[in-house]
């Protein structure tokens, strides 16, 4: 056979099989509902349904009460810190303070990212300053502690401009009243644009320093894709191109003896370490920190964790609609596996033995889905039974 002839041959012989009718014909039906599936386990509990703007943070106090925080990110968002109140969400601790005081940033509350109850009859409001994501306004990103008894302000810490970035965006935190002359409390700086990092803040002075800023284990894992409900969560990057969501340290916990911060990024699936006498010692140079930090392995991709008296740390898989627990000796339990648990966000656990959390649907926001919002309200606040107690934070 010529060779010139070859590809007139294949061609003849390709629309002999593909062009002529089948021999057998290939039958099909719907796949039936009740074909195996996709299952559910562990048991969920509805606290409360948000039906107006979208929640991302949730604490309860020692006592039982219930807090929760909306950023102001688009929604309209009558106040940025509420309490559940006989069924009903009502500002907190009042109306007044949770408008932008214009003439002074460090005033009002602006955007309150992370609300937490540190155990000693205070609820503690983090401030981003940074509305809408944007530059955090000079003096405005904050921390602010309200009594529990009186429900009236009684801390105002402002973040110094040593660990203030333009691209800050200070998302959890974690107290430990073990060391300093009021405490010590841990934060997150999980930045959308710029380097992520931990902030140790002395309670007593307001001074700051911040650490770990831009190694690996605070920045976006260059590789991480997310994927939810079947689809890559991206957003829009240079030239209008997509591009993966990248959210630097985020999720946080303190382990009970107050000796270990543990963290993650938001776009990672790892899990980190590192010990907090290190974190609080300005003498640990940044390249003896970094040396220091423990890589825990995969642990799903988390946006909230919280820790337990028992040594166990929690972790939402927002991937997997999952919330896992890490046990003392490092193995993983999936406590529960549920498709209505939209993005678990962050974690509190409660007086009662249940692990708290809020399912606020982020990934379907309109930055996500091509400009199209596609959350479904209600949003949920969720909690299951784990019979634990909180770390303590004394």
């Amino acid at each position: 056979m010529r060779m010139k002839t070859l590809p007139a041959v294949i061609a003849l012989l390709s629309a002999a099989a593909f062009g002529a009718p089948f021999a057998h014909a290939i039958n099909a039906v719907a796949l039936p509902a009740d074909a195996p599936a996709d299952r559910s386990f562990g048991k969920l509990e509805q606290v409360h349904a948000f039906y107006d703007a979208m929640p991302t943070g949730v604490t309860v106090s020692e006592t039982g009460r219930i807090f929760v925080n909306f950023p102001r990110w688009g929604d309209n968002v009558p106040f940025t810190v509420g309490e559940i109140r006989d069924g009903k969400v009502v500002a907190y601790p009042n109306a007044a303070i949770n408008k932008e005081n214009p003439n002074d940033p460090s005033d009002g509350l602006i955007s309150v990212q992370s609300v937490v109850a540190d155990g000693q009859g205070r609820v503690w409001l983090l401030d981003t300053a940074a509305p809408g994501f944007a530059d955090p306004k000079p003096r405005g990103a904050k921390l602010v502690a309200i009594d529990l008894a009186s429900n009236k302000v009684v801390k105002r810490l402002v973040f110094p401009d040593n660990v203030m970035l333009p691209s800050t965006y200070v998302n959890d935190m974690r107290f430990d009243f073990r060391n300093g002359a009021e405490g010590t409390v841990y934060l997150t700086d999980s930045s959308l644009r710029g380097p992520g990092a931990i902030i140790v803040m002395d309670i007593a002075s307001g001074r700051a320093m911040r650490r770990l800023s831009g190694v690996p284990a605070t920045s976006v894992d260059p590789a991480f894709v997310p994927v939810v409900e079947g689809l890559p969560v991206m957003v829009e990057g240079a030239g209008g191109k997509p591009k993966p969501l990248g959210v630097a340290s985020d999720g946080i916990a303190l382990s009970a003896d107050g000796q270990t911060l543990y963290f993650t990024p938001l776009s990672s699936r790892h899990l980190y370490a590192v010990s907090t006498a290190l974190l609080r010692d300005a003498s640990v140079s940044e390249q003896q920190l970094a040396a220091a930090v423990q890589d825990l392995g995969e642990k799903g991709a988390s946006d909230g964790m919280e820790a337990d008296a028992d040594g166990a740390v929690y972790a939402g898989d927002y991937e997997h609609n999952s919330i896992r627990k890490r046990l003392p000796d490092g193995q993983w339990q999936t406590l529960v596996h549920d498709p209505r648990l939209l993005w678990p966000d962050t974690l509190s656990i409660g007086p009662d033995g249940y692990l708290y959390f809020i399912a606020n649907q982020l990934h379907r926001q309109a930055a996500f889905r091509g400009g199209q919002d596609q959350r479904q309200k209600p949003y949920s606040l969720l909690r299951l039974k784990i019979d634990a107690a909180p770390a303590p934070t004394r």
